[in-house]
Formats: C-alpha cells, structure tokens, sequence
C-alpha cells in the first residue's frame, strides 16, 4: 500500500490515486456533459483540479470532499439562494478553503490575505492584462 509522508509522519489512509471516476458520482450537482465536469471559467477548473489533487495526495478523503461540499451546497439552499448551478464553483470554492483551514494547509488569516492581495491586484490591472499578484516572500 501507498502512504504519504507528511511532515516526518505517516498518514492513517493511502491516498485517494484516483477520484475521478466513481468519486465524481458522489458529488451533488456537479455541472457536467457526457465528457465529465463543464466550467464557464478557468479559475472554476483550476478549483476542482486542486480539490483533487489535495484528495489524492491524502490531505482529505473524497469523502471529506463530498460532505463538505454538500454542507455548502445546503448551507446556500437554506439561505435561500437559487438552486440553478450558476454559482455550484463558488460552494465548491469555500468548501475548499473551508478544508484547507481544517486540515492547517492555511490559515484563515492568511488565507483571506491572500484573496485580498488578488483583488487588488485585479483592481489595479488594466482591462485586458493578465493580472499579477506580487508576492513577498518571507526570510
């Protein structure tokens, strides 16, 4: 069996090697065609390959994933927010940051810095530029 090392200790479970077929299923309202997962954005894809990815890398189960997901799933319905798929991305996005926090991958604080720090980088960049977020680095 595969098992990842993380910081000088062995994780309980192997890695998820391979979510996406039967895992895929399990996801609520997932936009997709007969192909697989539909994104209107590239940022939306970028999101669902990093949910993976930080799956199959054993930093949480698909499991973990989808329950997750369906609490922000459900969390929007019962305030009320239309269920149309238009903003499915942005549940699967605070799910994700919402693990990423548990799992101590990131820190709130530095977490919502970094949104920040792209918003106004976004704000400051010409329309039709590519944005570039300047990052300092520590050390």
């Amino acid at each position: 069996m595969l098992y990842t090392l993380i910081c000088g200790k062995i994780i309980l479970h192997p890695p998820d090697l391979d979510p996406m077929v039967e895992n895929l299923a399990v996801l609520p309202r997932i936009p997709r065609d007969g192909d697989g997962p539909i994104f209107a954005e590239p940022w939306q894809a970028k999101a669902f390959a990093l949910a993976v990815r930080l799956s199959a890398r054993g930093y949480f189960t698909w499991k973990e994933w989808a329950a997750t997901l369906a609490d922000e799933l459900q969390t929007a319905v019962t305030r009320g927010e239309p269920d149309d798929g238009a903003h499915y991305y942005y549940y699967w996005l605070a799910a994700l940051e919402r693990l990423v926090v548990a799992k101590g991958l990131f820190d709130a604080a530095t977490l919502l810095e970094r949104k920040e720090a792209w918003a106004e980088a976004y704000h400051r960049t010409p329309h039709g530029k590519p944005v570039k977020l300047q990052v300092e680095l520590d050390g």
